[in-house]
Parts: structure tokens; C-alpha cells; sequence
């Protein structure tokens, strides 16, 4: 599995790096901090690992922009105390987020998972769901409505599937905080309500976000 390792500490950074290729992980560091998606794009890295604080920008403005080319895994990794780094993170499209210190074996095991999630899934035979006068394309995580096709974030395509496979159901919040990830401590209500606001808002480019419905205090429903 290759990552990129966006790192500063360069202790830090070995240590990882160290244990990671122990696990038969291919990592590929960062030279120059002002220059990050030269790197990644060099790279072409399957997860990558994100430091919140970096030299230059911060590890939320290098997600935005690798945003804006990929839905590459991302994981952040911070030393702040601050609950609203992980809230950012989530909004950003974040897979996953630690908080320093932590134990490595869970950072190894959080990526194994995100790894099996994403490309174990991904490699399987192209599946399609329709959703009233949609196509969502699993493969691709991608809707297409009419002309319009929108991409979602791993995260986003779970909720969604879950969402239409159980048309006119309610799928509750443990459901999908359970689906979403394995390590259920790290999920908060919070982190869940901000991945659905985000799905409804990029489904709104398709006239799609009111198909989404909230039950309060249960969880949430596609409309067939």
C-alpha cells in the first residue's frame, strides 16, 4: 500500500515511517512543505496520512486541495486538544482523524480498514443503484441525474448507499456510525450530522438534497 506521509517531525516521521514499511506499507515523504501536491501527485499514494500543523499551510488547506483532484483516503493526525480540528476534518472529507498521543498499532489498524473499505470494495464488479430518476454508481461514487454527475467522498457514498437500500425506511444513527467506522469511539453524533450535511449539500446540485429526510432523535430516510 503506498501513503504519503505529510509529516513535519521529522522524529515523528521516522518513527512511522519505520513502522509502517514493518507492515509492508510503502511510504513517500514530504521535502518541501509549500510544494505538497507536486508530492502527492508524484506519488499517486492510496491513503494519505495528514499532520494538522504544518510549515507553510495547515494540513486542512492541503485536504481542500487534494479535494479538488481526488477521493485519495485521508487520515489527520494532530496534537490539539481541540474538538472542532476533528469537526473540520470531517467537513473537509476526511476519512479519519487521531489524535497525538497514539498507539501505532491503532493508526495501523485504522488504515488496514480504511484500505479494505475502500479499495477491496472498489475492486469488485461495477455496481449501480437507482434512485428515483438517478444512477449512483458505486465504483465510481459518483450520482448522475439527467446531464449532471456529482462525486461524493467514500464517507458520503456509505451513508447514501445505506440511505437506498432502505428507501422509506429509517436507517438509525448507530447504523450508520457503526457502518462508517470501526473504531466507534472516535464518532460522535456531531462528526455523523456534519458527513450528512455535506452529502445533502452536493445533492442539492441535483435537486436531490430534500430526498434525504431527518427523523429527529431516530436517524434518517431516502424517499423512493
Amino acid at each position: 500500500m503506498q501513503v504519503l506521509l505529510v509529516e513535519d517531525d521529522q522524529t515523528l516521521f521516522q518513527e512511522l515511517k519505520k513502522e509502517l514499511e514493518h507492515w509492508d506499507f510503502f511510504v513517500t515523504g514530504i521535502n518541501d512543505f509549500s510544494a505538497v501536491m507536486e508530492t502527492y501527485e508524484a506519488a499517486k499514494p492510496e491513503i494519505v496520512i495528514m499532520d494538522v500543523q504544518l510549515p507553510k499551510y495547515d494540513g486542512f488547506y492541503w485536504c481542500r486541495k487534494i479535494r479538488q483532484v481526488s477521493n485519495v483516503p485521508i487520515l489527520f493526525l494532530s496534537s490539539r486538544d481541540n474538538p472542532m480540528d476533528q469537526v473540520m476534518s470531517m467537513e473537509l472529507g476526511a476519512d479519519d482523524y487521531m489524535q497525538k498521543p497514539f498507539q501505532t498499532n491503532v493508526l495501523i489498524a485504522k488504515l488496514q480498514a480504511i484500505y479494505r473499505r475502500v479499495y477491496e470494495f472498489g475492486a469488485e464488479e461495477k455496481r449501480t443503484l437507482n434512485w428515483q430518476d438517478t444512477i449512483v454508481d458505486l465504483s465510481k461514487d459518483s450520482i448522475q441525474k439527467g446531464e449532471t454527475v456529482i462525486y461524493l467522498s467514500k464517507t458520503e457514498m456509505i451513508i447514501l448507499e445505506m440511505l437506498i437500500q432502505k428507501q422509506n425506511q429509517i436507517v438509525t444513527r448507530d447504523t450508520l456510525i457503526t457502518a462508517l467506522w470501526d473504531d466507534e469511539a472516535f464518532v460522535s453524533d456531531n462528526t455523523l450530522t456534519v458527513n450528512v450535511n455535506r452529502l445533502r449539500k452536493k445533492l442539492a446540485d441535483i435537486e436531490m438534497d430534500t430526498q434525504i429526510e431527518t427523523k429527529v432523535g431516530k436517524g434518517y430516510m431516502a424517499h423512493e
